[in-house]
């Protein structure tokens, strides 16, 4: 999300926790601005597929990072309850965070 009445650093904010871009705080950038951070997308990982105990969705549900309904298990934010990254959004931002050699993040393996 974009915080308009933040400027700097502050101005990028996860919609999952709504902490600021930093540089331990990776994010990845989904549709319409939406972002996900390192520290979030950590925990939708490990929940939706490592242990396979994502949410299912109602059907009026969307993803906040592609905005469409997906009838794949999500991850809901534990801050946020309106916020959700289904397992297509999620299982894509970790390879595009993974390879980015700047940020140093790794999929979780356990």
């Amino acid at each position: 999300m974009h915080d308009t009445d933040a400027e700097g650093n502050e101005y990028f904010k996860c919609d999952f926790c709504r902490n600021a871009w930093a540089e331990d705080r990776q994010m990845v950038e989904g549709h319409r601005g939406s972002l996900i951070c390192s520290q979030c997308l950590s925990m939708a990982y490990r929940v939706v597929l490592l242990q396979k105990s994502g949410v299912t969705v109602p059907e009026a549900v969307t993803c906040t990072l592609c905005i469409q309904h997906q009838e794949s298990q999500h991850w809901q934010s534990p801050a946020y309850e309106t916020a959700y990254a289904c397992q297509r959004c999620i299982n894509q931002s970790a390879r595009i965070l993974q390879k980015d050699p700047e940020a140093g993040w790794k999929i979780p393996t356990v």
